[in-house]
C-alpha cells in the first residue's frame, strides 16, 4: 500500500464546477489533490439571453463573484453560479490551467472527453524528463452541479481503491471494470509518462 496519499489532480474545462467539487470531495478524504481547466480561458454562463462570460484563469474567484454580481447578481444567484464561486474561495484563490502546471501526480481525472484530450495532448507534448507513467483517466460529468457531486463522489471511490492497491498501474484497470458494473459508465483511460 503506499505510504503516502495519492498526489491526484482533477480537470475540467474551467476549473470552476466539477473539477472543484471533486477537489473539496478527495481534500477532505485525506487525499493530496489540485484541481484545474484545460481551456484557454474561465467561461461561465452569461446573463439571460447573453453570451459566456469569459475570464482569464488569473481571476480570482472572488473578482468573478464580484464581477457577476455586479452584472446580474440575481440571475447569478438563481442559476447557482454564486454558490459555486463562493465555494470554491474556500479551496482556492483562483482557477488554475493543467497545462502550465509542472508537478507530477499519481493520477489524473478529468471530467469530461475535452478536457481529457487537452490533458493528453499536452503530457504527450512535453518532454518526458523522469519517464514516470501516470494513469489519466477520463469520468464523464455533465456539467451541472448534481452530476458534478456524483462524479466527485466517483473519483473518489476510485482514488479510495488506488490507493489501497499495492500497484496503481494493475489495479486501475479492476478498479475501473468494477466502477462500470456499478455506475453503467464507461471511462476512458491511458498512462501517460512525465
Amino acid at each position: 500500500m503506499p505510504s503516502s496519499p495519492l498526489r491526484v489532480a482533477v480537470v475540467c474545462m474551467s476549473n470552476v464546477n466539477r473539477s472543484m467539487e471533486a477537489h473539496r470531495i478527495l481534500s477532505k478524504n485525506g487525499f493530496h489533490v489540485r484541481s484545474f481547466g484545460a481551456g484557454s480561458h474561465v467561461k461561465l454562463p452569461g446573463g439571460a439571453r447573453k453570451p459566456p462570460v469569459l475570464y482569464d484563469f488569473s481571476t480570482s474567484y472572488k473578482k468573478m463573484h464580484s464581477d457577476l454580481s455586479s452584472k446580474d447578481q440575481k440571475h447569478y444567484k438563481r442559476n447557482g453560479v454564486l454558490h459555486i464561486l463562493k465555494r470554491n474561495e474556500r479551496i482556492k484563490p483562483g482557477p488554475e490551467r493543467f497545462q502550465e502546471c509542472p508537478d507530477p501526480f499519481d493520477v489524473i481525472f478529468t471530467c469530461g472527453q475535452r478536457a481529457y484530450n487537452r490533458v493528453v495532448a499536452d503530457l504527450c507534448a512535453r518532454d518526458q524528463e523522469t519517464w514516470q507513467p501516470v494513469p489519466g483517466v477520463n469520468v464523464d460529468i455533465d456539467d451541472t452541479l448534481e452530476a458534478a457531486s456524483l462524479g466527485a463522489s466517483i473519483i473518489c471511490e476510485l482514488c479510495q481503491g488506488l490507493q489501497q492497491a499495492d500497484d496503481t498501474q494493475s489495479h486501475l484497470a479492476e478498479l475501473l471494470q468494477a466502477a462500470k458494473e456499478k455506475t453503467g459508465r464507461s471511462f476512458l483511460h491511458m498512462v501517460c509518462f512525465y
